[in-house]
């Protein structure tokens, strides 16, 4: 599960991959970071992975502000270390950089440490809860766990609680909902997040996040407050969650499949056709 350090060397800045990244790169950083480099220079190297399964595809590990800023001053190469290692322990370093740095946004924090959580349980599966504990091994582990946990509170001047609560909104919001909060007018905050946490029903879960993002409340609370005030909410939302089902299954299917379906259901089709064009 480790890594090998192949090499420090400079790199062509078009054969790294940047997809897939858990965070996305903030404008105010690279412009600052720009900045930077252009007075004093670049002070550190990105890390990128040599990918075997890809035909030693180069991909980065942690760097994107870095990368991105350097490539907009208009080079062509950065300095990086290139690692040799496996999914897992590249998905790591790319979270545990992006934790070290203090100014993450509350939902940049819930999502990492989420996906951390996920990440060091499939490496260490003897650390989840319920797991085994007797071995002196996994006892480490476990220690591991809470060490970080405390540090990350202690970083953040918040609570191991509070953290814990992090983790639990990260492990609720799925990838739709999490890049709903990203457009929220309102920057979602640590109350917005633990409030998702404590929520125990996915289908408010997903209310609060649609009215964050459409700047439809101030709070996830106001947001949970106003859909328990309205009798019909409810009602509507479950109409909404099956007409999403149904758009959802009729873009998986083939065209051949859409058509059969509507040669086969096109009486009652245009029966409803007519009823919503009235």
């Amino acid at each position: 599960m480790g890594a090998k350090l192949l090499e420090t060397v400079e790199l062509p800045i078009r054969q790294i991959g940047t997809s897939d990244r858990l965070r996305p790169i903030s404008e105010t950083a690279v412009l600052s970071l720009m900045a930077s480099i252009e007075e004093i220079g670049l002070q550190s190297e990105i890390h990128v992975r040599r990918v075997r399964h890809q035909g030693g595809k180069l991909k980065l590990i942690a760097g994107g502000h870095r990368l991105e800023a350097v490539s907009r001053l208009g080079c062509t190469s950065i300095m990086a270390k290139v690692w040799d290692c496996t999914d897992d322990w590249a998905l790591m370093a790319e979270i545990d950089d992006n934790l070290a740095h203090t100014d993450l946004a509350p939902l940049d924090l819930a999502v990492f440490l989420a996906e951390r959580k996920v990440v060091y349980e499939r490496m260490y599966p003897e650390t989840k809860a319920g797991a085994f504990k007797g071995n002196r091994h996994t006892g480490n582990l476990v220690s591991d766990v809470l060490s970080f946990t405390r540090s990350v509170a202690e970083n953040r001047d918040m609570s191991k609680r509070q953290i814990e609560r992090l983790v639990a909104a990260g492990q609720a919001l799925d990838a739709d909902t999490i890049k709903q909060l990203r457009k929220a007018p309102k920057r979602v905050s640590l109350s917005d997040l633990q409030t998702l946490a404590k929520c125990g029903e996915p289908a408010d879960r997903k209310m609060i996040c649609a009215a964050l993002a459409e700047g439809k409340a101030k709070s996830a609370a106001e947001a949970l407050r106003n859909h328990r005030s309205d009798p019909g909410a409810d009602q509507r939302q479950a109409v909404d969650i099956e007409a999403n089902k149904i758009r959802d299954v009729f873009r998986r299917v083939s065209q051949e499949g859409r058509k059969r379906f509507v040669r086969d259901q096109l009486k009652e089709l245009q029966a409803l056709i007519a009823q919503v064009s009235k």
